[in-house]
């Protein structure tokens, strides 16, 4: 039986068991009203008109309108005869009061009258008391009926109520429970549903459906699709751009990285021509485009990068190309059956080549000014006689040695790059003092901020403690702080020192008033060989890159904030010694 039918005839003989036991009260009660107004308008009117009667019988010898009222009741009980033997009660009482008008004063007359409306009043009494029995015995039989009814809506609810939700909510648990394990991949997992209900038919269909994934799992097809989802994951996952062309140069695959460069959505990119997308797409047709001699070997590069605007910059991609042959079952030759294109970034390797060739360009500089100057300062000494130095002299020595100084400066810088590339740093950590610290920077720096006119603001807390350092090292890091502050200081400026007590130990902060960094190059400013693009001051660009590497290498940590126009504040922390 079908679950709706099952359904429609429960309610159905539910609905049926109300409406009778509705119809059952209905009925008994309009029973008791009909004997109710029974009652009421036949037997309690003639016990109303009786009474009234008794009470004039003993007035009509003294109020003349006594006979009047008497006779008004006597024809109302009249109109309202209703019981057996009740009429020939009401024609004696009719007989006697017509008697008793003619003979007023006879003293018998009354008397029958009297005795004649008590066997009146008995016969009422005596109807009223029979339908009363019957009303009794009326609400006997309806509660007795509306109780077996009652009870049967009952049952019939309680086996509605205890059966109907599990015939459908047992299936239904079980079908989810079904739908789980073939989610899982179970497809081993059947349902048992006996009947021909929509359950027993959901059950062959569900059946039906696990017995064809089943077959579909232990298919060769699956495992092939399994394969070329997991080759689909790979091409996606990987963080260069890959496009995959058939043999007539449609689009079969294209992983994000190759989407987000092309700026085409992938729904018009994949099953299209490249060719035709080469004509409004300049990338489709530089990456489509095959020299001749190329296409000799597999695997064939491109000569020149393309330079693609890509992760906010422009940046540079070298492309290879693979084709793609396969030999046919049966067959010898090889066959062509596409390609797909990868394209490289080859973007920090451009970046570290341009910074290579800037450091070169800046390094000849440096060198060559300063042994021009040497020489030339060399070839005017030779020129005079051996004498005692005049002033022109002892400023072409001061000159020899400020270059010999800056060429010193530039040979430790590129002595120390070459030992953190090689990661043979040589690191004394021993307990060092702050305080000492910051004295051997500031002298090394005097005669530089003196030359400038500049003020040092030294600001220390009291009772600082020791830290783990190279103190040599430390003391070379705040000094390129302060150099560089002094370099990019105004004269008569002020440079601020401050050495401040933190939880893990001592930070130092050097800070000027200064043009400032702009925040495009914050993150650049520790980088080997970066110089802010603008500065009109020289340098190697591995000072702070140096610094970076020796407070690193100590446990520490090194930063910089900096707003334009507001200055710069370079600082490094490190631990304390225990």
């Amino acid at each position: 039986m079908k679950i709706k039918t099952k359904l429609r005839l429960g309610l159905g003989v539910l609905f049926s068991m109300i409406l009778t036991l509705s119809l059952i009260a209905a009925s008994y009660i309009y029973a008791l009203k009909e004997d109710t107004d029974n009652i009421l308008q036949d037997n309690y009117k003639t016990l109303d008109y009786s009474r009234s009667m008794f009470l004039v019988i003993d007035q009509i010898h003294t109020d003349p309108k006594a006979l009047m009222k008497f006779e008004q009741n006597l024809k109302a009980q009249q109109s309202n005869v209703t019981e057996p033997g009740e009429g020939e009660v009401t024609s004696k009482i009719v007989s006697h009061y017509n008697a008793l008008k003619k003979d007023i004063y006879n003293p018998q007359l009354p008397v029958l009258i009297r005795n004649d409306l008590a066997e009146l009043t008995r016969i009422n009494m005596e109807a009223i008391r029979t339908k009363s029995d019957k009303a009794l015995a009326t609400v006997r039989s309806a509660f007795l009926w509306i109780a077996l009814t009652g009870t049967v809506c009952f049952l019939i609810a309680l086996t509605l109520l205890v059966n109907l939700p599990g015939n459908i909510g047992n299936p239904i648990r079980e079908l989810t429970e079904s739908i789980r394990a073939i989610a899982a991949k179970k497809y081993a997992e059947r349902l048992h549903f006996s009947g021909k209900d929509e359950f027993g038919e959901l059950a062959s269909s569900f059946n039906t459906m696990a017995e064809k994934l089943e077959e579909y799992d232990n298919s060769n097809l699956s495992q092939i699709l399994i394969e070329k989802k997991r080759i689909e994951a790979l091409i996606n996952n990987m963080h260069e751009p890959v496009i995959g062309l058939d043999e007539n140069k449609k689009i079969l695959f294209a992983n994000e990285e190759a989407v987000k460069i092309s700026g085409i959505a992938v729904s018009d990119l994949l099953g299209k021509s490249a060719v035709e997308l080469a004509v409004q797409n300049d990338l489709i047709r530089a990456l489509i485009q095959e020299k001749s001699s190329e296409n000799q070997n597999n695997g064939h590069i491109g000569s020149a990068p393309l330079k693609i605007y890509a992760d906010d910059k422009e940046s540079y991609f070298e492309k290879e190309i693979v084709d793609i042959t396969i030999v046919p079952t049966g067959e010898r030759q090889k066959k062509f059956i596409g390609q797909f294109i990868l394209l490289k970034n080859i973007t920090p390797f451009k970046e570290l080549d341009f910074a290579k060739t800037n450091f070169i360009a800046t390094v000849s500089h440096e060198l060559k000014t300063p042994i021009a100057s040497i020489k030339m300062s060399l070839q005017l000494l030779e020129s005079q006689q051996p004498q005692a130095l005049n002033e022109e002299q002892k400023q072409l020595m001061s000159s020899i040695k400020e270059d010999s100084d800056r060429l010193l400066k530039i040979t430790g810088e590129l002595l120390n790059m070459s030992q953190v590339e090689t990661g043979n740093i040589q690191l004394n950590i021993q307990q060092s003092s702050p305080y000492a610290i910051l004295k051997y920077a500031v002298d090394a720096v005097k005669t530089t901020v003196e030359q400038k006119h500049i003020e040092l603001v030294i600001q220390a807390d009291d009772q600082l403690a020791d830290v783990k350092a190279d103190m040599e090292k430390t003391a070379w890091v705040l000094i390129n702080f302060l150099t560089n502050a002094v370099r990019y200081s105004q004269d008569e400026s002020k440079i601020y020192i401050q050495l401040v007590a933190t939880e893990q130990g001592v930070k130092f902060l050097v800070r000027d008033e200064g043009k400032g960094i702009d925040s495009r190059y914050r993150s650049k400013i520790f980088d080997r060989y970066f110089q802010v693009p603008g500065s009109s001051k020289t340098g190697t660009g591995l000072g702070l890159a140096i610094s970076k590497e020796f407070i690193e290498a100590q446990g520490g940590s090194i930063g910089v904030t900096s707003e334009i126009g507001m200055g710069s504040t370079f600082y490094f922390e490190l631990a304390k010694a225990v």
